[in-house]
């Protein structure tokens, strides 16, 4: 009997990033996946995207997707349109992949654990509990309620959580359906390989992490960046990583 495929998710919004974040993400997957599987990517424009690429539309919903005024993180409430009761033809599990990220090793065991929903447990609100999704797994249409529950109640969820991902976080653990990924499977860049000197980070390139599946970009740098040596602000600049272009690729 030939096993159903299992599905990787991303979104692609925006200018933010471009076609060949998508394409080298499906890349990494293609070398690092070794179950069937089908790429989706939910876009506003799917120019110069692989062939090979699903593309569907950013579904619309009646309720306002975009931060309110003064946020700092626009529009990340997208993400919640994965959890929609129909989304298109997609069927049974689904890991849902940040374009940004880098990815090391096999990522078969993200479909292996038992459980409704697995997130990464954030590197800066770890006491918390607060998740991190950029990388998130789920049952496609089994968890409409996250997103029903934002749509009734959306001036309120904003005003209360910060970001999509503290929202998500608390919503899952109320239904009790709340788990995280191994801490060694989803390693940070920031807080996980750069230096905290910040002047050994100007002349010392970040080493490789000794573990990790999943190389995770949140906020500055991406992995272009990271590459490059380009910081968002003078003094935190960093010296060129060039090992991420043997992975991020």
């Amino acid at each position: 009997m030939q096993q159903q495929p299992v599905n990787i998710l991303c979104m692609k919004w925006g200018n933010k990033y471009g076609a060949a974040y998508v394409n080298k993400l499906y890349s990494m997957v293609n070398r690092h996946l070794s179950l069937p599987f089908r790429f989706i990517c939910l876009t506003d424009n799917d120019e110069g995207l692989n062939e090979d690429i699903e593309c569907f539309p950013i579904p619309e919903v009646q309720a306002d997707l975009e931060d309110s005024p003064g946020r700092k993180r626009v529009q990340a409430w997208k993400k919640l349109l994965t959890f929609s009761p129909r989304l298109y033809d997609i069927e049974g599990t689904c890991l849902f992949l940040d374009v940004d990220i880098v990815l090391l090793k096999n990522i078969d065991c993200f479909f292996e654990l038992e459980g409704d929903f697995f997130i990464i447990r954030d590197w800066i609100e770890a006491e918390s509990g607060e998740g991190n999704s950029s990388v998130y797994r789920f049952e496609a249409g089994e968890l409409s309620d996250v997103l029903g529950d934002f749509i009734e109640n959306r001036n309120e969820i904003v005003e209360k959580y910060h970001n999509e991902q503290a929202y998500l976080t608390a919503k899952l653990k109320e239904m009790g359906k709340l788990q995280y990924w191994p801490d060694n499977w989803c390693i940070s860049f920031r807080h996980n390989c750069m230096d905290k000197n910040r002047l050994k980070r100007w002349f010392l390139p970040t080493p490789k992490p000794e573990k990790g599946k999943i190389l995770v970009f949140h906020g500055a740098p991406n992995p272009e960046e990271a590459i490059n040596g380009i910081g968002d602000r003078w003094y935190r600049r960093l010296a060129p990583t060039k090992w991420i272009e043997d992975y991020w690729q």
